[in-house]
């Protein structure tokens, strides 16, 4: 039997780019999302995989959607955190709400999947855990203190799960994007959009199959001993 993997936030974007690439790998591929019906829908059709609907920011709601993907279809043994808002704003203008809940579905959607699935790697002795961060969490952007943080705190989480789960076989890593040619990069203006082009070395956006890629390299079965890693995918735009 192939290996269960869920995507959050898998049915557009990067999400649905990484869960093409896992198929094709030989991987049982769930992808979770939080409202777009219509993206899930044509997503299932296209792929050939199964969608289940919440919202991995509520705790309860993440713990009982992931038991019901263990029912239905197995035991869930690699877990792709790409799920994730934007509400930017300087700190001037953000509202504590904006504040909340980017940090409670970028962050706290790793920290809820984590403890749901988590576990069951431990006793089965293998797992892969690949959060999806972000070059602003590493280099920090303007108006994006929430998101940056988020992506930040992702960055942290990771190593010390990695701790964690290193000698029951799981891994946990991350990717940090850097500006990828998907919805959320394409709501930015396009001045604005032209500027950050020019200070990517690469001279381009990169392709949502290229971050698909790196995740596919941290879930494979020989990528045991990647573990509390961050790979970025960012086009040399922040080198350290």
């Amino acid at each position: 039997m192939n290996r269960v993997a869920v995507v959050t936030g898998g049915t557009r974007g990067i999400g649905r780019a990484i869960c093409e690439r896992l198929k094709s790998d030989g991987f049982n591929v769930v992808a979770n999302y939080a409202g777009n019906d219509e993206a899930a829908k044509k997503c299932s059709e296209e792929l050939g995989i199964s969608t289940y609907k919440w919202d991995v920011g509520d705790h309860e709601a993440t713990l009982a959607g992931c038991q019901q993907i263990h029912d239905e279809i197995g035991p869930v043994e690699v877990v792709v955190n790409n799920a994730g808002i934007t509400r930017d704003g300087t700190l001037h203008k953000m509202s504590f709400e904006d504040w909340n809940e980017v940090m409670r579905i970028n962050l706290g959607g790793c920290f809820n999947m984590a403890k749901a699935c988590f576990p069951g790697m431990r006793e089965r002795g293998w797992g892969r855990i690949v959060n999806i961060g972000s070059i602003n969490g590493q280099a920090g952007q303007y108006g994006q203190v929430n998101y940056a943080a988020a992506k930040s705190g992702i960055h942290g989480f990771t190593k010390a799960l990695a701790q964690e789960g290193a000698k029951f076989g799981v891994t946990v890593n991350a990717i940090a994007p850097g500006y990828i040619d998907t919805d959320m990069v394409a709501a930015v203006p396009q001045g604005v959009l032209e500027k950050i082009i020019a200070k990517i070395p690469v001279g381009r956006l990169g392709q949502a199959e290229e971050i698909a890629r790196g995740v596919s390299f941290l879930c494979a079965e020989d990528a045991g001993f990647v573990t509390g890693s961050t790979m970025s995918i960012n086009g040399g735009q922040h080198m350290y």
